[in-house]
């Protein structure tokens, strides 16, 4: 039986003004295909899910391509300025993966996904046991597992001791010396980044974790209010971006036209996710998974998805394997099928 550690309040899908100066269709995609330079460094890097990267990867989060259908080379893409080479389709910590007592379940889940190539893993302390399946999955496949991974948690914990205390307990869960990436989750509302970067905050362990090389990265992560990560994006150099898009965005909110550029312009990795709306669109028959995938990882770098079975599995890695990004007009296309009923793939947003 595996342990399980703190539970954080469930944010898998809760549930008005938007961020000033949205910027149109046209520019939002010019972001996310174009090449930005890093700010550190002025390293080229690529500042696009779109843009597709060729040659050898690094080390953490770069196995070799499999045989068995993982993305080739020519698919894999920067993720950010962090140095490591990313499928368009990643691992989510939820589906099968956030549940209790369901090891016989989910391990097969993170070991399939191991074997066909997936090099970017997602879990967080708040997915009940997500942490402790991917432990027992590293352990089952073998010296070496892990570190072809590029493995991120995260920390709902807003003060430095708390959150300190949950990284280790992560590590320890995980069979881990170390994150690749450690992100600040769930961000909501302004009193979030308050006590965040106020005195004692979960910035100071963010800091500590950094320089004693318990963390190699760290991002944030959100889906409720654009304006809570354009604002933790301005009070610090943050490496990544989880955030929350799907063809029903621009109705309100927008994170498309809002978080998702001021990162590229920033160089930071962008992760997405909810791009299926929880399935709810594939439900309603409104639009395949293959097109959300693609119109996912055409603005993001990869996209996580939490999947309820190995054939869930494989079927999102057999579509990242052959994918190409869409064109705007294919975008354009997929928003206005999705417009009418928009409302109904949107309320992780605040209310």
């Amino acid at each position: 039986m595996l342990s399980f550690g703190g539970m954080a309040p469930d944010d898998s899908d809760p549930s008005d003004e938007e961020p000033d100066e949205a910027l149109s269709r046209r520019e939002v995609l010019g972001a996310s295909v174009g090449v930005a330079v890093a700010a550190a460094g002025g390293s080229l890097l690529s500042g696009s899910a779109a843009a597709q990267t060729r040659g050898p990867s690094t080390p953490a989060g770069s196995a070799p391509a499999s045989a068995d259908g993982g993305p080739t080379n020519e698919l894999r893409r920067m993720l950010g300025r962090t140095g490591a080479y990313v499928g368009p389709v990643s691992l989510g910590g939820e589906g099968a993966l956030r549940t209790m007592g369901r090891e016989e379940l989910a391990v097969p889940v993170i070991l399939e996904a191991l074997r066909l190539g997936v090099t970017y893993c997602d879990t967080a302390p708040a997915y009940q046991q997500s942490q402790d399946y991917y432990g027992a999955a590293f352990r089952a496949a073998g010296a070496g597992a892990r570190d072809r991974v590029f493995l991120a948690s995260k920390t709902h914990v807003r003060s430095r001791d708390g959150a300190l205390r949950l990284l280790d307990d992560s590590l320890r869960r995980l069979g881990t010396d170390h994150l690749d990436l450690w992100q600040l989750h769930d961000l909501r509302e302004q009193a979030d980044l308050d006590e965040i970067f106020g005195r004692g905050g979960a910035i100071e362990a963010v800091e500590r974790a950094l320089a004693d090389g318990r963390i190699r990265f760290v991002g944030i992560t959100g889906h409720h209010d654009p304006a809570i990560l354009l604002e933790a994006m301005r009070r610090y150099s943050f490496h990544s971006v989880l955030v929350a898009f799907n063809p029903a965005d621009s109705r309100r909110m927008p994170f498309l036209s809002t978080v998702v550029p001021r990162a590229r312009q920033l160089g930071m990795a962008v992760v997405g996710m909810k791009v299926l709306a929880a399935g709810r669109l594939v439900a309603d028959r409104a639009a395949r998974v293959e097109e959300l995938i693609r119109y996912g990882a055409t603005h993001a770098d990869t996209v996580v998805i939490g999947c309820s079975s190995v054939s869930e599995v494989r079927q999102n890695l057999e579509i990242g394997a052959r994918l190409r990004p869409m064109s705007p007009e294919e975008l354009d296309a997929l928003e206005r099928r999705i417009a009418p009923r928009a409302s109904r793939y949107d309320s992780y947003k605040a209310p």
